[in-house]
């Protein structure tokens, strides 16, 4: 009888047709949050611009399509679930690619714990447990839990996650569209409370409220479509890798524009500019004081949108961290460990569990110091955002740089569109940092070394990424030895290399 042969065991890859394109999309969809992103935005926003905040919204709309498209064109060349890593290195060289890898696992860290604690806070509200919602102890608590458990998901399998995602869209549009025909029909039948203003197309001039009006807005606007790259973090595990997630990416953006000019009309008809102006500091809060006044005894609806938004925004932006961390440790940009793939639900279960807890760290010693510490930690989250995704569009443009002038379709989509919206990034980060160095402009008031606490904690968070970066190129110095190249003229034109 032969004897039975048995190859050495085969590393365990991400699970290839995992998900296909419709749960992409639905996962990008989710990791912006629409809900409870618009509700955060959408009163600061009327602060600054009046009636004219649909026209900002769709004007930050701009940049974020232009990126989309980088990542699309980026991704049809190499489908690696760490996107603008992978790209930036190969376009740029291994020291810009390893800082805005730093960067994308960053901006989960420090979003995740806030988006949980939405998600928990919405949740108690719209279940009538006011009190559990107040107590910091329980809803810290809850928390914690409800980060564990949607890591859990993301750990269990990508199709899991993906039925979860799919759910809970469906839950929050539905509960959103609902929100915006009954505000519009109160509106329309004059029986609101506030002094509503009927909609008009007017609205969507963002120039109507003047230069340092829509400079401020965009400032809020453009990062609140942050979060749709999270389809092509998955690139990996979709059904026609080259070219579906990053389709998801770009119709991820223009759905999102539909719902926020949607909820923007709607918002800003109903309650009236003067309303939204004077809460603007309550925030992401703004719809629960709205909720009561539009639905009625049918506010849970409202809550409920905001809370299964948050819910799914914890668990989708655990992705990009994750799918980032572990590209990085296969090239050798990180520990090696960082790189292990579950050989039983094929996906990287030590990288999701060290970003969970990183994030749960971070989010209960921040909370610790006070609550406006931690919305401190996420306005510092628009300097690493503009950050990584000026760089994609710089990569964009570099990496195919022979090919820019072939067509029309190249000179605007994967030249110039890309290289503008990097450039519009790039002025939004100057102007972030502008005004996070004036104390005044953060939410707890108080100066850090004679900063705004958003830009301090930005200036650290890079700081220490670069001593990681410094200390890792002695360790294991091959990732460094990467030399900088441009895209396969085979892969541009659709052939077989």
């Amino acid at each position: 009888m032969a004897e039975d042969r048995v190859g050495p065991a085969q590393p365990a890859t991400l699970k290839p047709n995992a998900i296909g394109f419709v749960d992409a999309l639905v996962i990008g969809l989710n990791a912006t949050s629409p809900a409870y992103s618009v509700a955060a935005v959408i009163g600061p926003v009327v602060a600054l611009v009046g009636i004219y905040a649909p026209g900002v919204l769709f004007a930050s709309f701009v940049p974020m399509l232009f990126i989309a498209s980088a990542f699309y064109y980026l991704n049809k060349v190499d489908q690696d679930c760490g996107t603008t890593f992978s790209w930036v290195t190969r376009a740029m060289g291994p020291w810009t690619g390893w800082l805005g890898g730093w960067a994308i696992a960053m901006t989960g860290v420090l979003v995740v714990g806030s988006l949980a604690d939405v998600a928990v806070s919405f949740g108690l509200l719209a279940v009538g447990l006011d009190s559990w919602a107040e107590n910091t102890f329980v809803r810290q608590l809850l928390t914690v839990i409800l980060i564990i458990v949607m890591t859990g998901l993301c750990v269990i399998g990508t199709e899991l996650s993906a039925k979860v995602q799919n759910i809970l869209i469906l839950a929050q549009v539905a509960f959103l569209l609902v929100f915006v025909i009954v505000a519009l029909y109160r509106v329309y039948a004059g029986t609101t409370s506030f002094d509503s203003v009927k909609p008009s197309f007017e609205w969507l001039n963002p120039f109507g409220a003047g230069g340092a009006a829509l400079t401020g807005g965009l400032l809020l606007g453009v990062f609140i479509y942050w979060g749709w790259e999270s389809a092509v973090n998955l690139t990996e595990e979709v059904e026609d890798s080259a070219s579906a997630p990053g389709k998801a990416g770009v119709w991820s953006t223009v759905i999102l524009l539909v719902t926020y000019l949607s909820v923007g009309f709607a918002v800003v008809a109903f309650a009236g500019t003067a309303y939204l102006a004077d809460n603007a500091a309550e925030e992401e809060f703004i719809f629960a004081l709205l909720a009561s006044e539009v639905m009625g005894g049918w506010d849970w609806i409202v809550l409920l949108a905001v809370a299964t938004s948050a819910l799914a925004s914890t668990q989708t932006t655990i992705i990009p961290a994750s799918r980032t961390a572990l590209s990085m440790a296969r090239r050798h940009a990180l520990p090696a460990h960082f790189a292990r793939i579950s050989p039983r639900f094929r996906t990287p279960d030590l990288s999701t569990w060290w970003v969970a807890a990183i994030a749960i760290a971070w989010y209960l010693v921040v909370s610790r110091i006070s609550e406006n510490a931690l919305f401190d930690s996420l306005t510092a989250l628009s300097l690493l955002i503009a950050f990584y995704y000026a760089l994609t569009g710089v990569a964009c443009v570099v990496y195919y740089r022979r090919h820019l002038t072939e067509s029309v379709r190249n000179f605007f989509l994967i030249g110039l569109g890309p290289l503008v919206g990097a450039g519009l990034l790039t002025w939004l980060l100057v102007r972030s940092v502008m005004d996070m160095s004036d104390p005044a402009n953060s939410y707890s008031g108080t100066s850090w070394f004679g900063l705004g606490p958003p830009l301090v904690i930005g200036i650290c968070i890079s700081l220490i990424g670069i001593v990681i970066m410094v200390v890792l190129r002695f360790r294991s110095p091959s990732f460094w030895a990467e030399r900088r190249g441009v895209v396969d003229p085979d892969l541009v034109h659709g052939k077989e290399p």
